[in-house]
């Protein structure tokens, strides 16, 4: 079978969600422990989260879940053409200068961009509009990280040719069932490739952070000592801390590890709709991507994990968790989704009946389902 047209799936003029995979080339451990040359390469994770941390800044993408691994890695996206909305000319061009920058400082940071910089996108309608659709669209942000990643890995060895595999993986997840599934999915990597035995040791992944998150979260602040002070000391200490009270509290959540990820919870209850963009500066908006909190999200996760652990019989509980009562799921599918995920979808993620009511974005056509796929959902139905 060939493989099938992207832009028939994907289009960054709306509003995706988008399971991003990528793989070095012959599938080499060129990101970790490599068994063959007895390097380690495990510093090129930093490198890739490194460069989800900035983009998740300037892309109008929100990263819902992400996972490094030795080989590969998992994103999983949502396209925000409505944030760009949002945004005028020269915020546009902007961010795209700050992403693909004209200059940078000693440290390769980017620098912001002159007035006579912005110019050259803003004063151009057809670049900007250009401009305006790149920063929505998944296959823009795949195609710079990976590019840069190859470029840094190829001068670090001396190397030529292709670092990654062809084009990247790029599938559309389209109900809230599968995105469940697919952001637990993404976030169990390190657990079932055998590399770390609970969430909190499963490094570069978006569980981690959220994790790291709530921990500092939880830890009360620090009371520092005025033992010793005069009162004229303590006096002028009191009132700088009453000054700064208002932009420590504003830049809390910029300190938190996972401030560039979007928040779990849609709060549909508690927020009005609409794009909700984020003033933090840290990520495209402030829209959650799930009807749960960020704990029952990290319980579920915990849970699917302890049932697919190694070496350990799995079990069935008294009583299905809450959330899968919720969105209808047993037990049974949801640890055959979250453990043959990629298994399960080639073109497009969600349940059949969702699927087979979409059409291809330029041929019209309909997206092939497997049989077994449809076999798992009919026999829970």
């Amino acid at each position: 079978m060939s493989r099938s047209n992207r832009s028939d799936k994907i289009d960054p003029r709306t509003i995706q969600v988008i399971h991003a995979v990528s793989r070095t080339t012959r599938a080499c451990w060129l990101l970790g422990d490599d068994p063959i040359s007895g390097k380690n390469y495990d510093h090129r994770k930093d490198w890739i989260e490194n460069l989800v941390v900035r983009f998740a800044a300037q892309f109008a993408i929100d990263v819902l879940s992400y996972s490094i691994l030795s080989n590969h890695h998992h994103h999983l996206f949502r396209s925000r053409p409505d944030i760009v909305d949002t945004w005028d000319d020269t915020e546009v061009a902007r961010r795209w200068m700050m992403i693909c920058p004209k200059r940078k400082d000693e440290d390769g940071n980017p620098m912001q961009p002159t007035n006579a910089e912005l110019d050259t996108i803003r004063n151009c309608p057809t670049k900007l509009e250009e401009t305006r659709q790149r920063l929505s669209d998944v296959s823009w942000w795949m195609r710079l990280l990976n590019q840069r990643v190859a470029q840094r890995a190829n001068k670090e060895d001396d190397a030529k040719g292709r670092f990654f595999e062809d084009r990247f993986k790029g599938i559309p997840v389209i109900d809230e069932e599968t995105v469940l599934a697919c952001a637990v999915y993404v976030d169990l990597n390190w657990i079932r490739a055998c590399m770390a035995e609970t969430l909190e040791m499963s490094d570069y992944t978006s569980a981690q952070r959220r994790i790291e998150a709530l921990n500092s979260e939880s830890q009360p602040d620090e009371e520092s000592s005025d033992e010793g002070l005069t009162d004229e000391s303590r006096s002028v200490e009191e009132s700088s801390e009453k000054a700064l009270a208002s932009k420590e509290t504003s830049n809390r959540h910029d300190r938190q590890p996972d401030s560039f990820l979007a928040p779990i919870d849609l709060c549909e209850t508690k927020k009005l709709p609409g794009p909700q963009p984020s003033s933090s500066g840290t990520r495209c908006s402030d829209k959650g991507f799930l009807p749960m909190s960020v704990e029952e999200y990290l319980e579920l996760v915990d849970w699917s994990a302890r049932q697919l652990a190694v070496g350990k019989r799995g079990r069935t509980p008294a009583e299905s968790p809450p959330i899968l009562e919720r969105l209808g799921l047993s037990v049974t599918v949801w640890l055959e989704l979250v453990a043959n995920f990629d298994n399960l979808f080639t073109t497009i993620v969600g349940i059949p009946e969702s699927i087979d009511k979409m059409r291809g974005k330029t041929t019209g056509r309909r997206f092939h389902v497997r049989a077994e796929t449809r076999e798992l959902f009919a026999w829970a139905a």
